[in-house]
């Protein structure tokens, strides 16, 4: 089969590799009919996440179907459409039993294309499928579907919900790419007073401004004097970020409030300076996390019910076997505007629900 592989900083390509196989008799094979580049894939290919080794497949995002499962496998079998998590979970340590499966001690958490081959391929073998797939019903299409696999669930979990969004919170989201548009999408239905986003694109400002920003600010442009006008000058109850450097998440820490919240996202391959000096005396909640997908069938039934503006993150669609082009053009969006690219297409029959 042919898989986008991963051979150490800056080098990686389109090529044959051999196909998967069952391993364990909890996999399942999948056909990947459609995946997504994720920012995470791009920290990947700069050297930042020191983990993958050279020679993996990367991706951790897919829909597709099930083509062979293993002799334990109960809830899928073969001719399953399915969403393929970014995230997978053994069930039976300790952390799966207190639905931290982004932590899985059995085998399970962030492992496709990180520490096993992932899901930017012809094809994947996903360990532990009862728990690590979902089946996707006729009425969600392929490429709403496949935000589902990671950045939504990853905005809602890591963002609005450890960020402890309230009705009548201000919210601050710095990083206006597919996270930070995510967040602004599920943070909207805890009912905030305003949103307000902070990017340097743009035309990443008008889409958040498309999916429910209150107000955006260029981040050369003073964006804590906004905040500050916006709440006479107490910050944010809640900042989120959604970029992954130093300088963003030093500017969120300026942006709350006494008695706020930080909410990190982002995937951060530098130090940032945490300015305690500062923050000792502010009651001021920091948060980190991985990710673990528990929110993913709440998502999908709402996306499902046309509640979630899935589709308007997509930008650029693009032909499986076009990965180094979807990569080009995914990591140079200030040129190319991409929020999210989607690659592959639809491979069924979506229902039409009446009414």
């Amino acid at each position: 089969m042919k898989a986008f592989v991963f051979h150490g900083p800056g080098q990686s390509a389109w090529e044959e590799v051999p196909d998967p196989g069952i391993k364990e008799p909890t996999d399942a094979i999948v056909r990947v009919d459609a995946v997504t580049i994720c920012g995470t894939d791009l920290h990947i290919l700069k050297g930042d996440v020191p983990e993958v080794q050279p020679g993996t497949v990367l991706g951790h995002e897919a829909v597709g179907e099930i083509v062979e499962v293993g002799g334990d496998v109960r809830t899928v079998r073969p001719g399953d459409r399915v969403l393929v998590s970014c995230i997978t979970s053994c069930g039976r340590c300790s952390y799966c039993r207190e639905r931290m499966y982004g932590q899985c001690r059995g085998g399970g958490g962030w492992i496709l294309g990180h520490l096993i081959d992932g899901t930017q391929a012809e094809y994947v073998r996903v360990p532990f499928a009862d728990l690590s797939v979902h089946a996707l019903p006729g009425t969600v299409d392929s490429k709403d579907a496949v935000l589902l696999a990671d950045i939504f669930p990853t905005a809602y979990e890591v963002g609005v919900l450890n960020g402890r969004v309230r009705p009548g919170d201000t919210v601050a989201i710095v990083g206006a790419g597919p996270i930070g548009l995510a967040a602004i999408a599920t943070a909207r239905l805890f009912g905030p007073e305003r949103i307000v986003v902070v990017d340097l694109a743009p035309a990443r400002l008008e889409a958040a401004k498309r999916l429910g920003a209150d107000a955006v600010v260029d981040a050369r442009e003073a964006p804590e004097q906004l905040v500050a006008d916006l709440t006479d000058g107490l910050g944010a109850d809640v900042v989120m970020e959604a970029v992954g450097v130093p300088e963003t998440f030093e500017l969120c820490t300026r942006l709350v409030r006494p008695g706020g919240h930080v909410a990190n996202i982002g995937v951060h391959g530098k130090p940032a300076t945490l300015h305690l000096e500062d923050l000792w005396i502010k009651n001021v909640t920091i948060t980190t996390g991985l990710v673990d997908t528990r929110s993913t069938p709440t998502l999908l039934r709402m996306t499902a019910a046309g509640r979630l503006p899935t589709a308007q993150l997509v930008t650029h669609t693009f032909p499986l076997d076009h990965m180094e082009e979807a990569y080009d053009v995914f990591a140079r969006a200030a040129d190319t505007g991409a929020l999210k690219v989607v690659l592959g297409g639809e491979q069924h029959e979506v229902a039409v629900r009446a009414g």
